[in-house]
């Protein structure tokens, strides 16, 4: 039996089609699995990375210490009144440990060992001393026990030891001086405070992340200040007063442009118009902040257009239609329901600019900064620039100072990401 269109059996038909699906079925079938092994590529290659970042990173937060008894002679400290602060300030505490070391590793008797002797421990366990007595000058004169800062060297050693033990830079003799610590339970490693509350310093076990963090927080204010009010008002004219002809569309496409332009052009119209022309100050907050607002505007105010288009005509309609002005219709009704979009996109807009380096480079923010900015014009660095510094430096401890500050940083973005998805939840409203 065939049918009267077609010369081919109706069996045969079926059988065509069954094929056709079986094969459309199949292709079906691959594209999900290949879209599936995409993700989970993906998902591998973010776990390698944190692995790697964590695995090197968790060290950077733990620092070694050295267990020494320090006798405070007055004689050898050349410090006679421990009120006065030009004495404290003067004060011979190198002499206080080196002398503290000699007696506590006696075999210690050539010129080159002693060298060696002396540097197990930091230069920063002078100003530890210093402040110590400083804060308590009954202790002049007196012995006392402390946990002092060990050189970074000794710090890389005494935490690989439980792995894959790193003595490239250590002699046998320090070795055992490590060893006989150990034994006597005379060396510790406990959490890094210094690294919160320090700037930067050439100093490995010395070195901290609060001078970038400051510096970060300063430039990200400036950027906000100027870069959201703008962007909003960008966006509200473009979507509700400009008129549609040919400027418009020539500085819409322009904006829509200026979003995919490498951030290193904003960084060298920044060293041209702001350092070069205006000549500001180099490595500034200030400076930072606004060529940073100049990559970030196009994105806050293509989401803030987007968030405007969004809110429906009906509410402008309605508000219109009881006497509001136009003014009264965007401020009182479009903004306020378009707001949730606006501050999605300039929260990520922030972090997108958070994790910048390249523009900062070019206006001079890669200069080695040790004290904490305070306000927007004192020299500053910011964390990614501090973490391109660190990776950077030949010394082998500043590696897993560099994990540990990018560590940091992605808590940083992923709060502020967190921070982005719950504002939009609490202020998005339904119409």
């Amino acid at each position: 039996m065939t049918s009267p269109n077609n010369s081919k059996p109706l069996s045969q038909q079926a059988a065509l089609v069954q094929k056709s699906l079986a094969k459309r079925y199949a292709s079906e079938r691959r594209f999900k699995a290949y879209g599936l092994a995409s993700v989970l590529f993906g998902l591998c290659a973010l776990l390698v990375l944190f692995v790697e970042i964590f695995g090197g990173g968790l060290s950077g937060f733990k620092t070694t210490q050295v267990a020494l008894t320090l006798e405070l002679d007055s004689d050898v400290l050349e410090v006679y009144d421990a009120t006065n602060p030009d004495e404290i300030l003067a004060g011979n505490y190198t002499g206080v440990i080196r002398n503290a070391l000699k007696e506590r590793f006696p075999d210690a008797t050539g010129r080159k060992e002693k060298r060696a002797l002396y540097s197990m421990i930091s230069v920063g366990a002078t100003y530890d001393l210093r402040d110590q007595l400083a804060a308590d000058p009954d202790l002049l004169d007196t012995s006392i026990d402390v946990w002092i800062l060990a050189d970074d060297d000794i710090d890389t050693y005494y935490k690989s030891l439980s792995s894959v033990p790193y003595a490239e830079r250590m002699s046998d003799k320090q070795q055992q001086w490590v060893q006989d610590l150990i034994d006597k339970q005379e060396i510790r490693t406990i959490f890094n405070t210094r690294f919160f509350t320090s700037g930067d310093s050439s100093e490995p076990e010395m070195a901290g992340i609060r001078g970038a963090i400051m510096g970060s927080l300063l430039t990200m204010m400036v950027t906000l200040l100027l870069s959201f009010p703008v962007g909003v008002a960008a966006a509200i004219y473009l979507e509700e007063y400009a008129p549609k002809n040919r400027l418009t569309d020539f500085v819409e496409v322009n904006i829509n442009n200026l979003a995919a332009v490498p951030s290193i052009i904003f960084g060298l119209l920044g060293l041209a118009i702001f350092i070069n022309l205006f000549e500001m100050p180099r490595s500034i907050p200030l400076v930072g902040g606004i060529v940073l607002t100049l990559m970030t505007l196009p994105t806050i105010i293509i989401s803030s257009r987007a968030a405007v288009k969004a809110v429906p005509p009906s509410i402008r309609e309605a508000a219109l239609g009881i006497g509001a002005s136009k003014m009264q219709m965007i401020l009182h009704h479009v903004l306020p329901l378009a707001m949730p979009g606006m501050l999605t996109g300039a929260i990520i807009g922030m972090a997108q600019a958070l994790g910048e380096t390249a523009p900062l480079l070019m206006i001079g923010m890669v200069a080695f900064i040790m004290d904490v900015p305070g306000a927007i014009t004192d020299p500053a660095t910011v964390m990614p620039v501090q973490i391109f510094l660190w990776s950077d430096s030949p010394e082998r401890a500043f590696v897993e100072k560099t994990s540990a500050a990018i560590m940091v940083l992605l808590m940083f973005l992923m709060f502020m990401n967190a921070m982005a998805v719950l504002l939009r939840k609490r202020l998005e409203r339904r119409w």
